[in-house]
């Protein structure tokens, strides 16, 4: 009855009716499937996009947080280097010690500008490092004795009475020396609240032992972590973003959207707990990592999950353990909201499915072009994204659009482009290199024709005379003119990228050995000891140090190649000071 009366309705429309009706329903499905393929292919590339920003992202927090713990190693090292037995009095070697502790709070000023050792008979010695030209040494020789604070300049300089302390000072009653005698290498204290800065602080020590082998004394040094807050606080997420790093136990290092201290009722200041944060998408995202901080704290690799937050909304989270020789654990967020980077695809289904129903008998061909041009597009944006991955950084998408896909491509450019090109010398960044370098020594590993290679690691000797005599924009300014001198005085198949600070690196393909980098690195140094435009440079000495690695001579993996030539530099450094400052029988002092 019902194919019946369906034939008979069907009899009354005109022939135009029966066929516009079906057709246009198929047209509609059409642009219902196509729209809906869109999206899903869409989104699967965007998907893609983001986890591989989140991962670089939260890797650009563990570089920063490297870069500040390892100050510490090398200020310890240079305090009291390995194997080196302690004096029997402080007194006696007064100035070996202040000597090398001037060169230790020399080395990474900011954050490591104070070093300090107390031994078992009660005796100490501290020096604090206002600036590269003054300092502060702290000492007594007797347990019963105050410390009696001397204002110095120079590693040479008198010392200048400045006070006597009031409060006595037991350097064996401190938590760090009490830290430093439990463990035979180095070790890390509790994060604490500085009582002179209310700033968050960590403090490195390390044993030093006597002529017996036993333990006579303990050295340390400060790391402060408003450098490293102010980093993360700094870091540009997307629009509703957020990054922090906390401890095991949950309480907050460093964050993008929330302090990690607060005032309590006694005027007294506390450390804050991620899970009693201010910040409603921190707290939740704390609570989502518990299952894997208890589960997965020895994993150092990055992690990403999903989970929708209290409002329904989907959130991204990539986290990864930071975790270093001496105890050091800290866990490194960054999260987005999928709202950030899925609004442009789905306003991109809509007009799909509008321009389906308008465009009526066109559409097939319409739908079937806009698939393909999508698609094509979003596998090289795809295809792109996994070169960058895998270590080739650089590499152009060639997609000219102006609708959302264009859109993504543009702002994947642009952050490529930020997360792995130095802002102030537009040379490739650290990280930029270390891709690089990877995919240079897996180049050399996959292909028969692979060439050995060499790595320069270039430091700018006495580089902060400039920031302190003619102020930071002319050392920034300088750093642009090293950069440039750099670039143009290497081959153009050569990699130069800013490593940090005044630090650059160089990878050269196809040299062979020291005497192939002979003239290469004489003309690097001529070229950096050239008065510089931004300044008069002419008296202040500036010269480079370069340290130079063989690949696969020296190493076969990337961190022991830069680690080889970063000591490298540090010989010829210290050649290059040995030249300029002459042994005081020389000088007469």
């Amino acid at each position: 009855m019902v194919n019946l009366s369906l034939k008979r309705s069907m009899q009354n429309l005109s022939l135009r009716n029966v066929l516009i009706f079906p057709y246009i329903t198929l047209v509609v499905a059409l642009a219902v499937a196509i729209g809906m393929l869109s999206y899903f292919t869409g989104s699967h590339a965007v998907l893609t996009v983001s986890e591989h920003l989140l991962k670089e992202t939260v890797s650009r927090i563990s570089q920063a947080v490297d870069r500040h713990v390892v100050g510490s190693v090398a200020t310890l090292e240079a305090a009291f280097p390995n194997g080196m037995l302690a004096p029997d009095s402080i007194e006696a070697d007064l100035d070996n010690i202040r000597t090398r502790f001037w060169i230790a709070t020399s080395l990474h000023i900011d954050p490591n500008n104070y070093v300090y050792y107390g031994n078992r008979s009660g005796q100490g010695i501290g020096l604090y490092r206002h600036s590269s030209e003054q300092g502060e040494l702290r000492v007594k020789y007797k347990a019963e004795d105050h410390r009696t604070f001397y204002t110095i300049n120079g590693i040479g300089g008198a010392l200048q009475f400045d006070s006597v302390e009031k409060k006595l000072f037991d350097p064996r009653t401190r938590p760090w020396y009490r830290a430093g005698q439990k463990k035979g290498q180095d070790i890390w204290t509790s994060v604490y609240i500085d009582f002179g800065t209310q700033d968050l602080v960590a403090t490195r020590a390390r044993q030093v032992l006597d002529k017996k082998r036993k333990i006579e004394g303990v050295v340390a040094t400060d790391m402060p972590l408003r450098a490293l807050n102010d980093f993360v606080s700094n870091l540009k997420v997307s629009a509703n973003g957020i990054a922090f790093i906390i401890e095991p136990d949950g309480n907050l290092i460093a964050s993008s959207c929330s302090p990690n201290i607060k005032e309590i009722d006694d005027g007294t200041n506390v450390r804050i707990n991620a899970g009693e944060s201010d910040h409603t998408l921190l707290r939740e995202i704390y609570r989502q990592l518990q299952p894997f901080l208890k589960q997965q704290l020895e994993n150092l690799a990055i992690q990403t999950f999903i989970f929708k937050d209290s409002t329904g909304n989907k959130v991204h989270v990539a986290f990864e353990l930071f975790k270093d020789a001496a105890g050091l654990e800290w866990i490194n967020i960054v999260a987005m909201p999928s709202k950030d980077f899925m609004g442009g695809i789905s306003n991109n289904v809509i007009r799909t499915l509008l321009l389906g129903i308008i465009a009526t008998i066109f559409v097939v061909f319409i739908g079937l072009w806009i698939l393909n041009w999508v698609t094509t597009d979003l596998k090289i944006l795809s295809i792109a994204v996994n070169r960058v991955g895998s270590g080739y950084v650089e590499e152009p998408i060639d997609i000219r659009r102006k609708d959302e896909i264009g859109d993504l491509a543009k702002s994947f450019q642009a952050m490529q482009y930020r997360l792995q090109t130095d802002h102030l010398t537009r040379l490739p960044n650290r990280y930029a290199f270390e891709q690089y370098l990877k995919a240079t020594i897996q180049q050399y590993q996959n292909e028969e024709t692979g060439k050995p290679f060499a790595i320069l690691f270039i430091d700018i000797n006495d580089f902060k005379l400039i920031n302190d005599r003619f102020g930071h924009d002319a050392g920034d300014q300088a750093l642009i003119e090293f950069a440039l001198r750099l670039r143009t005085h290497v081959r153009q198949n050569d990699f130069v990228a800013r490593y940090a600070g005044d630090e650059f690196v160089i990878v050269l393909k196809g040299t062979l050995s020291s005497e192939d980098l002979a003239p290469i690195k004489e003309n690097i140094e001529k070229a950096l000891s050239k008065p510089l435009k931004a300044c008069d440079s002419k008296t202040l000495g500036i010269c480079g140090a370069i340290g130079e690695a063989h690949f696969p001579q020296d190493a076969d993996n990337a961190a022991d190649l830069v680690i080889v030539a970063d000591r490298n530099m540090y010989a010829h450094k210290a050649k290059l000071k040995e030249q300029r400052e002459p042994p005081l029988a020389e000088t007469g002092k």
